[in-house]
């Protein structure tokens, strides 16, 4: 672990996140006339259903079940992104469900970091590669170091001076997770990384994410890759809004 991560509360907390009996409802818009099924305006769809769960610190923990389980507003709950209708989010043991809008904020800045399905998503298009290192550093107020042993870690050396659009999907995503670490994200949260990706791009991604767990980098990745899951230390399975397995 390195020192700029020694000591902070993300680092010795035993659970990186609980949730208790967590529900998220969401309201719908309405239909277009003449339509005969589906929600009417103002119906509510529970998008998750008294959530109750503890992810542990310093692991890899993969959300997995289908599309509409839930996985995605469980993952963005975690990252500060959004607020539950009921229930209680702790994060770093510090509960976070009614902490100011502000404070959020900076405790994403400092310590959590999110990687978007989308690779393209997740960099500056104005920046090479090398760049991004420096830029999120920047970003963090950490010191500027050389960026070349990140870009080595994760297999990025040899394309350090060129730009996101010249990269292959699989290395834009291991750029996303390179700044993560860069940056000093104890928490990395993961949208269906691999999504996008062919299979030979999947495994390289799957390859940057164990070594997080390594570094003692807390991560969370929703994915219904069967192999993204299988590579993680833990499941939580998810169905219509509900946890399923643990």
């Amino acid at each position: 672990m390195t020192s700029e991560r020694a000591g902070r509360a993300l680092a010795t907390t035993e659970s990186i996140a609980s949730l208790r009996e967590v529900s998220v409802t969401y309201r719908t818009s309405g239909r277009a006339s003449g339509r005969t099924s589906g929600p009417t305006s103002g119906e509510g769809v529970d998008a998750l259903v008294d959530v109750t769960i503890d992810i542990a610190a310093e692991t890899t923990t993969a959300l997995s079940g289908p599309s509409g389980s839930g996985k995605s507003t469980l993952l963005r709950l975690i990252a500060l992104f959004d607020r539950p209708n009921d229930g209680t989010i702790t994060v770093a043991g510090v509960d976070v469900t009614r902490m100011r809008e502000r404070a959020r904020r900076s405790m994403r800045r400092r310590s959590i970091a999110f990687v978007h399905q989308r690779p393209l998503s997740n960099l500056v298009s104005g920046l090479r590669v090398d760049e991004h290192i420096t830029f999120v550093r920047s970003v963090r107020r950490l010191v500027r170091v050389d960026p070349q042993p990140t870009l080595e870690q994760f297999g990025l050396a040899g394309v350090a001076r060129s730009w996101p659009w010249q990269l292959s999907g699989g290395e834009q995503q291991r750029l996303a997770f390179a700044m993560a670490v860069a940056g000093g994200a104890e928490l990395i949260l993961a949208d269906e990384p691999t999504a996008e990706l062919d299979r030979q791009h999947v495994e390289e991604v799957i390859e940057s994410i164990a070594m997080l767990e390594g570094a003692g980098v807390s991560t969370i990745v929703a994915s219904h890759d069967p192999a993204v899951v299988a590579a993680a230390s833990r499941i939580v399975g998810l169905h219509d809004g509900r946890v399923v397995t643990t």
